[in-house]
């Protein structure tokens, strides 16, 4: 049986913990690898790794990084394929989904590359009487970032190409569901000629979570998960005295006007409600259709999500896989299970999903669910699972109040010919990503990305400008030259620009 170990100090270490975990393939339901399960030494060792590799590393000149990222880039280019396969045996996404989120974390590294422009500072001239203003950033220190299984590579690159082009060492903990993607990152930053120590891997729990929380030499953490654990991460972190930004939930709506084109509308429903399982933070999981467009696109979405082609991640005619552990599947088929109980009516039903070959693999077809109302608990759960439910209203206004009732604030999207009631929409919704006839609306990675309410803990958003200035402060100098011939007096008072 394969064993993962963590990457620390430029490469694969045991550490000191015994503990391990599962790693399955989730199409196969198949044990396929254990995965070590750090303890606080562990987390002690990749911290000093980062630590001492920091002094140098923060000196390192802005071009001297761009160029390292430069290649980091064109090998997670040259590997793309490699990382996607990974993902697809250990998550259960397919390969061309999989290939989609080795590209949308590249653009990240290309935004990182950036930096000799991103960390340009601001000068000011004779704001007094020989004496000049300028500013500059700075970075933290050692940075950690605590990911999810879901994008075992985006989510990562959403956080350590800008810290570590900012200056920053990085101690990664990805999902240790699957982590072997994190791995071949690690040994692509050593190829690129990052330096040991600047970027570490430790697996783990609860455990080395909490070590990371607590640890002094960490100044700061970057979380994205589900809303009560981003909550808790949020809370343990700050008392600590760390810059925090974390991540939560999401139930994200879309809205569907009776002037929408239905068969656009609900060809994009069905993709972003069964793409990757709908094992993603900005799925549409809620289809909230307005008058009478309700009947036409359940139709709609219903026709299609019967021909979604489950299987397999490396089946190239796959388009759905499977979920990622036998107990996310259980309870997904609870919720679907609850719906059908609280009154709502099954137009595509999931459970009992089975692909021949691959009886055991965690499996749950594409399901919608018509007629829910905010009461039930397939509508208040996130369920992260291929599930759609559709909850009808009156008007553009009931939709807009039903979006702000709901405790996330990630994602939403309105689909509609009027430009008006898009207008109307997007001024009005408490959400802090908007799609207008695109139902994902997951921004370029130079627009930052991070949703209001309960989906955010925190002050910053991920990558873009608001990443750079998260794993960065500021300096401030005021400077004077006197001239030795012509000394200017000191003052008692208060200074000012006089």
């Amino acid at each position: 049986m394969r064993t993962i170990q963590h990457w620390i100090g430029g490469r694969q270490a045991a550490g000191t913990s015994t503990r391990t975990g599962t790693v399955w393939n989730p199409a196969t339901g198949e044990h396929q690898a254990d995965v070590l399960l750090a303890d606080p030494a562990d987390v002690d060792a990749a911290v000093a790794a980062a630590s001492e590799a920091f002094q140098s590393w923060s000196q390192t000149s802005l071009s001297k990084r761009a160029k390292i990222l430069f290649a980091f880039r064109q090998l997670v280019d040259a590997r793309a394929q490699d990382l996607a396969e990974i993902i697809a045996d250990e998550h259960g996404k397919v390969v061309s989904d999989a290939l989609g989120e080795v590209q949308r974390g590249l653009e990240v590294v290309e935004f990182a590359c950036g930096i000799p422009h991103l960390l340009k500072g601001d000068y000011s001239d004779q704001v007094s009487t020989g004496v000049d203003v300028f500013s500059f950033r700075e970075p933290l220190g050692v940075v950690a970032g605590i990911t999810p299984f879901n994008f075992p590579v985006m989510v990562p690159m959403w956080m350590h190409p800008v810290a570590i082009a900012c200056g920053n060492t990085f101690v990664l903990k990805p999902s240790e569901r699957d982590p072997s993607a994190s791995m071949l990152v690690a040994e692509l930053w050593a190829e690129a000629g990052l330096p040991d120590g600047v970027f570490s891997v430790v697996h783990g729990d609860k455990t080395s979570v909490d070590a990371i929380l607590d640890h002094p030499g960490i100044s700061a953490v970057s979380f994205v998960g589900s809303t009560p654990i981003a909550r808790y991460i949020h809370e343990r972190a700050s008392v600590s005295g760390k810059r925090v930004q974390a991540l939560g939930g999401a139930k994200n709506h879309a809205i569907v006007m009776p002037d929408a084109d239905v068969d656009f509308a609900s060809e994009h429903m069905v993709a972003a409600a069964f793409g990757s399982a709908g094992e993603r933070c900005m799925a549409i999981s809620a289809a909230v259709t307005v008058g009478d467009a309700g009947d036409g696109l359940v139709d709609a979405v219903a026709a299609k999500a019967a021909k979604v082609r489950v299987g397999p991640g490396r089946d190239a005619a796959s388009e759905m896989g499977p979920v990622v552990t036998a107990a996310a599947r259980d309870r997904i088929v609870g919720l679907i299970g609850s719906g059908a109980e609280q009154g709502a009516s099954l137009a595509v039903d999931g459970r009992d999903y089975v692909v021949d070959g691959h009886e055991n693999g965690f499996w749950v077809g594409p399901t919608v669910i018509d007629r829910v109302t905010p009461e039930m608990d397939v509508y208040r759960e996130e369920i992260f699972g291929p599930v759609l439910s559709v909850v009808r209203v009156e008007t553009v206004d009931d939709a807009i109040a039903l979006v702000n009732a709901n405790p996330y604030g990630n994602g939403t999207a309105i689909f509609t010919s009027s430009g008006e009631a898009a207008r109307r929409f997007q001024r009005g919704v408490q959400v802090g990503m908007i799609g207008i006839n695109v139902p994902i609306p997951v921004p370029m990675a130079y627009y930052s990305f991070g949703g209001w309410k309960d989906s955010l803990f925190g002050d910053k958003h991920v990558h873009g400008p608001e990443g750079v200035s998260f794993y960065t402060r500021a300096k401030v100098v005021t400077s004077r030259w006197p001239h030795v011939d012509n000394p200017v007096g000191a003052s008692y008072h208060f200074p000012t620009h006089q």
